[in-house]
């Protein structure tokens, strides 16, 4: 099969990298490899961050290091990352997940079978430990009518597992800066813009989860940000009033709660 394929990959300075080894491991172990993975550092990183990259450097040429002066944040990172890649089609991957080993294999086969896909996501596993044990399993529709109905209440794509069409996201406007919501905020823009989605039902990547992801997603800033989102959502006719009054106004309220009670939320009512 023709591996004409770039990752996409973006680390900061508080990654691990025991995680960042298990990372790029499950990227150059895939049945279908890809030609060019480029990798965003956001930052100045640590000295053992920089000594896996290093590393890795030297057993896979087709690793290409871009260097950020300054941490600039998730959005701004990618939308550099994604000019250095040099081919159509790019799949995203985050420095704590794992991918399993056919994910490439079984994307690439959809994407070049159906050339009107513009983005292909997946189910993906959570865990906390043992990837081999998923917790729970982040589910989404399968067609694209489904998933332009589902993004008005909820994320349309998981991120760290899509394939894209590189044109498709930079017609509309690439990645942004918008803390939190990147991906969200993007994928709207693509759908509004006339791209097409699918996601496969079946989960291709592993990603690690624990007590500080549900922190991180909630407190009055994330509140705030996503209340933002949800209006820009408003203002781009993607949503109407009545989705901002019935849907949005309730997670603002979920993220406002104790993170006992809004992992209880996640796990239970939302996998």
């Amino acid at each position: 099969m023709n591996n004409q394929l770039s990752v996409l990959i973006s680390i900061y300075y508080k990654e691990s990298p025991t995680y960042l080894r298990q990372a790029l491991d499950s990227v150059f172990a895939q049945s279908v490899q890809a030609e060019q993975v480029v990798l965003v550092e956001d930052g100045p990183l640590t000295d053992e961050l920089y000594a896996v990259l290093d590393e890795y450097s030297v057993a896979h040429p087709e690793l290409e290091r871009v260097p950020l002066k300054e941490n600039g944040g998730l959005g701004l990172a990618l939308n550099e990352g994604l000019k250095h890649c040099c081919h159509s089609l790019v799949a995203r991957m985050d420095t704590d997940d794992i991918s399993h080993p056919d994910r490439f294999e079984k994307q690439l086969a959809f994407m070049r079978k159906h050339p009107e896909v513009d983005l292909l996501s997946s189910w993906i596993d959570e865990f906390v430990d043992d990837p081999n044990q998923p917790l729970s399993v982040r589910r989404l529709p399968e067609s694209h009518e489904e998933l332009y109905k589902y993004g008005r209440k909820r994320n349309p794509a998981n991120h760290p597992v899509v394939m894209f069409r590189k044109e498709a996201v930079e017609a509309a406007g690439g990645y942004q800066h918008f803390p939190f919501f990147e991906d969200y905020y993007l994928w709207v823009r693509m759908l509004m813009n006339g791209a097409h989605f699918h996601c496969l039902q079946e989960s291709l990547l592993s990603m690690r989860t624990n007590p500080d992801m549900f922190t991180r997603r909630g407190g009055w800033s994330y509140a705030c940000t996503e209340l933002r989102l949800q209006r820009e959502l408003l203002h781009m006719g993607y949503t109407n009033v009545w989705h901002f009054v019935v849907l949005a106004l309730p997670k603002f309220a979920v993220r406002l709660l104790p993170n006992s009670l809004r992992t209880v939320v996640y796990r239970k009512l939302l996998r």
